[in-house]
């Protein structure tokens, strides 16, 4: 049987930074606000993976959208996510993210804010 590659789904690649224009995101929010949208919208998809930035300008960060993924796992309806990648130059912000979403059991990983993102 030959597989249609073109029929293959695309991987849903979700990114959340102020300022990276992670290149391989599917879609890119920029602010917290946005983030929380996103996931809103992809409720119901499995994300094959979450880029995360913690600072994103200003008094804006990450945390609305850690709650907002604690609160889905707390009540029994954690987001699908394959990977969550945390690539913050912010280490102790970084770590709070990765400690918050690991508790949850979201599959996480660290990654310098220099790596080579998608």
């Amino acid at each position: 049987m030959n597989e249609d590659p073109a029929a293959a789904p695309q991987p849903v690649i979700l990114g959340i930074d102020d300022l990276r224009p992670l290149p391989r995101a599917t879609r890119l929010a920029r602010t917290s606000r946005e983030g929380v949208r996103l996931l809103e919208e992809h409720r119901d998809r499995f994300v094959d993976e979450l880029w995360l930035d913690h600072d994103l300008g200003g008094d804006d960060s990450i945390m609305p959208v850690v709650a907002l993924l604690e609160e889905a796992a707390f009540h029994g309806r954690p987001f699908r996510i394959g990977t969550v990648f945390v690539h913050s130059a912010n280490p102790i912000g970084a770590e709070t993210v990765v400690r918050s979403l690991t508790r949850w059991n979201y599959q996480v990983r660290r990654a310098t804010a220099s790596s080579s993102l998608p």
